[in-house]
């Protein structure tokens, strides 16, 4: 049964079919297989449904809306004005800059799309002129994008956090210490390719010109202070977070900077709309899919069959990483999410790792499979903005996942990349 609908998957994913319609006809044939005909498909539906109930996810479409609200203003901007004034002057610079703005949208949208469209848009140009190789500047824009699956709020950690019962305020924060050092390493290898092929710097900002940067920043940085000070500082749960960062998302971009009028608001509703019908349609039929593999005990054979029951913490760490590194190759993360965590989870739990830590490995392994061909959504993201062949966009793609991997085998064998700021926040 396992191999027939694996086939019967793959087949309609090479056909072009989207990724909801081999997720629903899996799980179709797969009810229809174990209960012998259609006697019980009430039971899809009920799984389909407690899929997408858990109150969680309100939070994903409130993060949606309001990044879609920013990306359509002026706060990428001014984040980005503000990254350009204190190290633009620098060796890679610019570079760094796009990087650091786009792990600061990320703060304050969620999503990678969203990062890709509104850093990527204005930056790429700049950093053409300042004589970067292209494809250099797509895998950073790309990458760099997907420093926001870590920083909170993280829409695939709130996905996460649903699937697996894990609280998603303690795994936002655990994902900032990681997302920092992907910054970081980006950061300096952007200075070794600017001192090796000799890019030229920008000229420097005055402190005045900062000041004015800054200044200018202020509203845009109340997004971060919302959800982290809000969350951490027992004001807001994450949900509640989301919809107060829509609300100031909309006063900000509508009434501070009148930006945005009502049909434009309009407009930015109805995206949203469309996008969180297919996620939520992806979750339903995911959590579906995850109950038939689950009754029909193909998890368990697998596992058993590659010996990881007899494995260590770091073992299944290893083994974890790359089932999820090698899904989102070919797969929507929040496909991914919603398919292999409950797999593991029972693995998860046996050796006794923390589902935090876990979460923030997995949530990682997500975003370097997102950037990494063959079929990473991301690469694709950036075709469709750039208007870049594939091949373009990852010819530059090898030295950031390599980055991206070194960052991973250090959280399996230094946890406390990621848990040292959770236990600090939730000390017991």
């Amino acid at each position: 049964m396992a191999l027939t609908i694996f086939s019967i998957m793959i087949v309609l994913l090479l056909l072009g079919f989207p990724m909801m319609i081999p997720l629903i006809v899996g799980a179709f044939v797969g009810f229809y297989s174990l209960f012998g005909g259609m006697g019980q498909m009430e039971t899809m539906v009920q799984q389909m449904m407690a899929g997408i109930r858990p109150a969680s996810l309100i939070a994903v479409p409130m993060f949606i809306f309001a990044a879609d609200i920013m990306t359509r203003g002026q706060s990428a901007g001014r984040l980005i004005d503000l990254v350009m004034s204190f190290v633009g002057h620098l060796r890679g610079g610019l570079a760094v800059s796009t990087a650091a703005a786009c792990t600061m949208f990320g703060a304050v949208s969620g999503s990678t799309q969203a990062t890709v469209v509104a850093i990527g848009g204005p930056l790429r140009p700049r950093m053409q002129k300042a004589g970067y190789n292209d494809s250099f500047i797509l895998a950073l824009i790309v990458n760099s994008s997907d420093i926001a699956f870590l920083i909170p709020p993280s829409i695939g950690m709130i996905i996460y956090g649903v699937v697996s019962n894990t609280s998603i305020a303690e795994l936002f924060i655990a994902g900032v210490g990681p997302g920092l050092l992907i910054l970081v390493l980006f950061s300096i290898y952007s200075w070794i390719y600017a001192v090796r092929n000799n890019v030229p710097t920008e000229e420097k900002a005055s402190w005045g010109e900062r000041a004015r940067a800054l200044q200018r920043a202020l509203w845009p940085l109340g997004f971060p202070l919302i959800i982290i000070g809000g969350i951490y500082g027992g004001i807001f749960s994450p949900t509640e977070a989301a919809a107060a960062c829509v609300l100031y998302a909309i006063v900000l971009e509508m009434f501070v900077f009148r930006e945005l009028d009502f049909k434009g608001l309009y407009d930015t509703a109805k995206s949203t709309g469309l996008i969180t019908a297919v996620v939520f349609i992806l979750v339903g039929a995911g959590a579906a899919f995850s109950w038939v593999i689950s009754f029909a005990q193909i998890p368990q054979a697998i596992l058993s069959g590659i010996g990881i029951d007899e494995m260590g913490q770091i073992g299944v760490l290893v083994v974890i990483s790359i089932a999820f590194f090698i899904g989102c190759m070919f797969v929507d993360p929040i496909v991914v999410i919603l398919v292999l965590v409950p797999i593991f989870a029972p693995v998860v739990n046996s050796v006794g790792l923390d589902p935090v830590l876990v979460g923030t490995i997995i949530t990682l392994q997500v975003a370097i499979g997102s950037a990494t061909p063959p079929f990473g959504c991301d690469i694709f993201t950036a075709i469709a903005v750039f208007k870049r062949p594939y091949i373009e966009v990852i010819r530059g793609t090898p030295p950031f996942i390599f980055i991206l991997l070194c960052v991973s085998a250090m959280l399996i064998f230094f946890p406390q990349i990621a848990l040292f700021l959770r236990d600090l926040a939730f000390a017991k």
